[in-house]
């Protein structure tokens, strides 16, 4: 079982600005949890496309509940891999993250695409999916609930983030977004949260086969 969440998004910002804006995103002050980022590949490819491999240095601080899970001296830190496809010709950004490390604990893999409209002038459309999976016998669903929280939370920091680094490209604050399906998701997270908390100081079944 895994979890699915998918959003669109329309920037009011032409193509040009937003793929600019996205390798000038960190830092901001939305997402002080993204601690390093380093460029490990770069190449231009035969049909002009840019692609890009960088290495994302993370971390969140972990609720009580979450310490069992990791054996003491274990880094909670988050290392994940960005690929990304730059096509100014069809004038799209598309990116791949995925994390590295505490893969058997959660797992999240996030496609973003960035398109500029055809329809809208001077704004781009955003669409972002994500697949949220844990193999923690007992606790994956959980697990999947509170990770689905927590991404939905942060995707509204890193879209403030692209915001300003948007502003800091034109000179000015302005409001970016037309609108986004996605509100704050911090009161879910802490829901969700909440209910793993439960869940691990509750006994759990012997699983049966048959």
């Amino acid at each position: 079982m895994v979890k699915y969440f998918s959003n669109k998004t329309d920037i009011r910002s032409t193509w040009d600005l937003v793929a600019s804006a996205f390798w000038q995103r960190y830092p901001n002050p939305f997402s002080t949890h993204v601690l390093t980022e380093d460029v490990v590949y770069r190449e231009v490819t035969g049909d002009n496309q840019l692609f890009s491999r960088r290495l994302l240095t993370k971390t969140n601080r972990l609720p009580r509940w979450a310490e069992r899970f990791f054996p003491s001296g274990m880094s909670r830190s988050v290392y994940v891999i960005e690929d990304s496809i730059v096509d100014p010709v069809n004038r799209n950004l598309i990116t791949y993250t995925w994390n590295l490390n505490h893969t058997t604990i959660m797992s999240v893999e996030e496609r973003c695409i960035f398109q500029d409209s055809a329809e809208e002038p001077a704004t781009t459309l955003l669409k972002r999916e994500a697949w949220i999976s844990s193999s923690i016998f007992g606790f994956s669903r959980p697990i999947q609930e509170f990770g689905l929280a927590r991404f939905k939370s942060n995707q509204v920091k890193a879209m403030k983030g692209l915001e300003y680094a948007l502003s800091n490209l034109q000179g000015e604050a302005t409001p970016w977004l037309l609108r986004d399906s996605v509100k704050d998701a911090s009161g879910k997270a802490k829901e969700a949260a909440k209910n793993l908390a439960s869940a691990a100081a509750s006994p759990q079944k012997p699983q049966q086969y048959i």
